[in-house]
């Protein structure tokens, strides 16, 4: 039964220093999680045995996935040195992640293309959005045949589901960001 004592110390920890990092009252995040006050607190006590139910409207809330509030207590910062997220190289493009966890429902890369390369992305579910902002240098972004010339700082909000492309028209690598909001399988 430690064991079950140790997780419930875990959960009461994680949710309530998730609730103070977001300067919120326990009143405030019960509304939120749709749960009584009192059932907040109680997770936050360490006594708490919630329901599955309970748990998912408390990450909800929150915005964590219950993994994260029964996972043992991390330090508040991780490094992530040069070169350990992942990276994959399609076409003549180097796309790397920018974050080393998964947000649920998005995708946020770092896009560089080299002068005159090109790269196909390949499209999403139906009513997927992306998001494509140039740092440096130039794309030209192809979406369902339309042609966009992206410069540097420009951006372009454009259907995911559709067949889309980038080149860089230019003489120095391009370097760009996409956002991908995924559509919602409900």
């Amino acid at each position: 039964m430690d064991g079950d004592r140790d997780l419930a110390g875990r959960l009461a920890k994680n949710v309530k220093q998730l609730r103070e990092a977001r300067g919120l009252t326990q009143q405030q995040m019960a509304k939120l999680g749709g749960v009584p006050r009192a059932t907040w607190a109680h997770l936050e006590s360490g006594e708490a045995n919630p329901t599955l139910a309970v748990l998912n409207r408390a990450a909800s809330a929150l915005q964590v996935s219950i993994e994260e509030l029964l996972s043992a207590p991390r330090s508040a910062a991780r490094h992530y040195a040069r070169g350990t997220l992942p990276v994959r190289t399609p076409g003549q493009a180097l796309v790397r992640k920018l974050l080393p966890d998964a947000i649920p429902g998005m995708e946020i890369d770092r896009i560089e293309i080299a002068p005159s390369g090109r790269m196909t992305g390949v499209p999403h579910t139906p009513g997927t959005r992306e998001y494509l902002t140039v740092e440096a240098g130039e794309m030209q972004l192809v979406v369902a045949g339309e042609r966009f010339q992206v410069a540097e700082g420009d951006v372009v909000v454009f259907r995911g589901d559709q067949r889309h492309s980038y080149h860089n028209p230019g003489r120095v690598p391009a370097v760009g960001y996409s956002v991908v909001v995924l559509a919602r399988g409900d």
